[in-house]
């Protein structure tokens, strides 16, 4: 592997502008950014004068009706998506706009966009990397817009909303896909399997001197060769390339305590953000963060730069990383042990050296108590303890497939939209040795969370049993490619399943319920017949004496907890695996 030395060399930080294609920032007074009208009309302005170099189109449309609009560069005017395939090109994507408040990546693709078709040398630089883009992923926020929304930002003069038409935030929406955005982002993406993401936003969060900050998919685990790649030798280049730029760019602070002197750890990405959900598919994914308080024009400067180091180093080893993608899959089809769940690992603290302000802390003028303050006349230099690694929590033994009934058809069509290989069987037929879980306990968030009441915490108990699957119903074999995804959001207990997003939730509901003053009888007539349900009742009773004078408590324990009146179904988790 060679790694281009100058980063400035072939897309340098800043271009020329056009006179005759300037773009709204250019335009205006530097904390300004685009409408979604402007910067559908600058696209269709440039597709229509440079047709050999931009193909633009509409990829779907919103929860309110409004389209989605994705775009491809190539250096050689091929645009056809399977003829690009099977030349083996390589694929960055950018994609923008997912939290309309945070613009700075809109404007830059935009300026970017508009110096491929202007600018020969710039186009040539692509080599045989296709440029793919969305220039407004959220574009119902987008449209919604005001200058109120983010609190604590500083510009541009008005700006798109977090949520979408129903309220949703997409950064959170990437496995359950209750938008039509996210379902068409998910179409789209798996049909283009881009190798490098960059997916562009602003932070919130502590004062710092810093412009931008990154979160990258966290090497650990995307895994394997990739992530080594990443952590070794993408990562380091990436900060060396933006230093050399003039944006000295860090990890993003998700902090320890409540200061950046504490320390920070890496952000856990989960599939439900777009750099977890990238890592699903193998994909190297990095969210850009510029930071809150800087102004607008640096921003979007600083943008501008972090895009063009990624896309630069990209295309300098595009052969690598795509051979590194490839052994990824190929390993995903023959993985014995998958992890379902990561945490910080603590034990191993790196060193960063990091440029932070002077926390403070002086009496507030609205209540009795200190807030905090950042000092930017203190500012300060040293190492701070950065937790760069993550762990396994949990895993589980790879099955050789799992079987979704067909009746869950909301999980069956989110695996055909992420390229998930399906069968479906052509008869009933009796597996004789399944693993089965059933739900021990759940604990739900309180409140909703993006739609849903999210499952924190659960537990189940796991067994070999017969299962009867009827034609029709879904054969998910691990022998392919996309097994990453597959049980990630297949597996109960994974980070963001289908399971934790509530799914599954009419299975956790009991469908009779019995009358206690005919029930009285029956459950003395269960307790005579069931010496296991004897058992058990006595130890509740033991454990529960204040409960005894509560009779739906009494006989709710015996109706759940016997065989007459068992419900098969209750607290089955429906899809099994086929060791």
């Amino acid at each position: 592997m060679t790694e281009r030395g100058d980063y400035c060399s072939l897309l340098p930080m800043t271009a020329p502008q056009d006179a005759l294609y300037p773009t709204p920032f250019e335009s205006g007074n530097g904390n300004q950014t685009t409408t979604w009208a402007e910067c559908i009309a600058f696209y269709e302005r440039l597709a229509r004068e440079f047709p050999g170099v931009l193909r633009w189109g509409e990829i779907g449309r919103s929860d309110t009706g409004v389209p989605i609009h994705a775009g491809v560069v190539t250096a050689d005017g091929v645009f056809d998506r399977e003829t690009l395939k099977q030349q083996q090109r390589p694929v960055f994507f950018n994609n923008n706009g997912i939290h309309p408040g945070e613009p700075e990546g809109i404007d830059t693709c935009m300026a970017l966009v508009r110096d491929f078709c202007t600018q020969p040398e710039r186009l040539a630089a692509l080599g045989s990397t296709v440029f793919l883009f969305i220039p407004v992923y959220n574009v119902d926020g987008c449209i919604n817009r005001q200058d109120r929304s983010r609190v604590n930002q500083l510009g541009p003069e008005s700006f798109g909303f977090r949520g979408n038409g129903r309220h949703l935030d997409l950064n959170r929406d990437f496995i359950k896909c209750d938008s039509l955005a996210a379902q068409v982002f998910n179409r789209f993406f798996t049909a283009w399997d881009p190798d490098v993401m960059v997916d562009t936003h602003t932070s919130n969060g502590a004062d710092y001197s810093y412009t931008m900050t990154l979160i990258p998919t966290q090497p650990d685990k995307l895994g394997g060769g990739l992530g080594a790649f990443l952590r070794e030798s993408m990562l380091p280049a990436i900060y060396g390339g933006m230093e050399r730029r003039g944006w000295p760019t860090c990890p993003y602070m998700n902090l320890l305590a409540e200061t950046p002197g504490d320390g920070i750890e890496d952000f856990l990405d989960t599939p439900r953000f777009s750099t977890g959900y990238a890592a699903l598919h193998h994909t190297i994914g990095f969210m850009p963060e510029t930071h809150m308080l800087k102004p607008f024009a640096d921003r979007v400067a600083s943008m501008r730069a972090l895009v063009e180091t990624v896309l630069d180093f990209s295309i300098a080893n595009a052969a690598r990383i795509q051979e590194l993608r490839r052994e990824a899959k190929a390993a995903a089809a023959r993985q014995a042990r998958w992890p379902l769940a990561w945490r910080n690992d603590r034990s191993r603290p790196a060193s960063l050296r990091f440029k932070g302000y002077r926390a403070v802390r002086k009496p507030s003028l609205l209540g009795s108590y200190e807030r905090l303050a950042y000092d930017r006349s203190q500012p300060w230099e040293k190492d701070i303890v950065h937790f760069d690694r993550c762990i396994e929590e949990a895993t589980v033994a790879a099955p050789r497939a799992y079987l979704v009934p067909q009746a869950w058809r909301e999980a069956i069509e989110r695996l055909e939209w992420n390229g998930v290989e399906l069968s479906r069987l052509d008869e009933d037929r009796l597996f004789d040795a399944a693993r089965v879980y059933r739900i021990r306990s759940v604990t739900s968030r309180a409140n909703a969370y993006e739609g849903h009441m999210f499952h924190d915490e659960v537990e189940l108990a796991e067994g070999i049993e017969p299962f009867q699957a009827r034609a029709g119903d879904v054969l998910v074999s691990l022998d392919q490619p996309n097994a990453r995804y597959a049980v990630e959001t297949l597996e109960p207990q994974a980070h963001d399943s289908f399971f934790r997003w509530g799914f599954f939730n009419s299975v956790l509901e009991k469908k009779e319920n019995f009358s206690p003053y005919v029930f009285e009888d029956t459950a003395l007539r269960m307790l005579e017949e069931e010496p296991e349900l004897r058992r058990l009742f006595e130890q509740w009773k033991a454990g529960n004496p204040e409960k005894l004078g509560d009779q739906k408590a009494v006989l709710g324990f015996i109706f759940a907890h016997g065989r007459r009146h068992a419900e098969p179904e209750w607290r089955c988790y429906p899809v099994v695996a086929l060791m």
